[in-house]
């Protein structure tokens, strides 16, 4: 059965009775079984250009669905319900409500590439997903994902100092989505560096992660990234049509 015909079939579209006579017919059991009528009342004309608006999901129009990347996806070996083949067709149809019910697993893909090297059309499927779970996300369907802050808070850090302190980004992560900071992997983790590290070395990581010490003249390229990058998110909440950050 095609892809679009069987899994538009949902189990809570199927009803189907242990008891029904119809005119004097028995009809129970698989012979009582109907599939309730499907009508898309909430087409998304635009889900394709949204979608292509973001970062990963530029290539998504070139799709042919010959299902390489689904049939590469270690995700999918694990969980058939994840299926980047299916969404790309859901989104290049508008079928905005169907994808929708997905969003729970959509984030779910481990950014492995294999369906990327195995795309014949060079969609890119990976960068399809993180586009596919960014749309959801800036549309309000799903909340940030600890990937996406986590991302949000390196990326901070980076434009605003030019420089990466680990100890930083991990302290805020966490208080950021609300874990404990001392977590058993992190001190056993922090035991073992200290005993290879040398007392000065350390002495300076922690000052540094204190004090958030600047790259020297770096105020002119963090001023031209942040411009680049407020620039990008207009561009691309003007394609989804979000309204402007105030």
């Amino acid at each position: 059965m095609p892809i679009h015909e069987k899994s538009l079939i949902r189990p809570e579209n199927i009803q189907s009775h242990d008891k029904l006579v119809i005119d004097g017919v028995d009809v129970s059991g698989h012979w009582s079984t109907f599939i309730e009528p499907r009508v898309v009342t909430d087409y998304n004309e635009r889900l394709e250009d949204e979608i292509a608006a973001l970062p990963g999901g530029e290539l998504v129009h070139r799709c042919w669905q010959c299902g390489s990347c689904t049939n590469a996806c270690p995700v999918n070996a694990l969980n058939p319900d994840f299926n980047p083949r299916y969404w790309i067709y859901l989104i290049r149809m508008g079928m905005e409500s169907e994808l929708l019910r997905d969003k729970e697993i959509i984030w779910q893909c481990v950014s492995c590439n294999r369906c990327t090297y195995a795309c014949p059309r060079d969609v890119v499927p990976e960068g399809v997903m993180k586009a596919t779970a960014h749309w959801l996300e800036l549309k309000g369907h799903t909340p940030k994902s600890r990937s996406t802050i986590f991302d949000e808070e390196f990326t901070e850090q980076v434009v605003a100092t030019g420089k990466i302190e680990e100890g930083r980004v991990i302290r805020r992560f966490f208080a950021k989505t609300g874990q404990p900071l001392l977590q058993d992997w992190l001190v056993e983790m922090v035991r073992r560096v200290a005993r290879r590290l040398p007392v000065m070395q350390g002495i300076l990581m922690g000052i540094a992660t204190l004090i958030r010490p600047r790259t020297r003249g770096w105020g002119k390229a963090r001023d031209a990234i942040t411009e680049y990058v407020q620039e990008q998110e207009a561009l691309q909440r003007k394609a989804l049509r979000l309204k402007d950050r105030t």
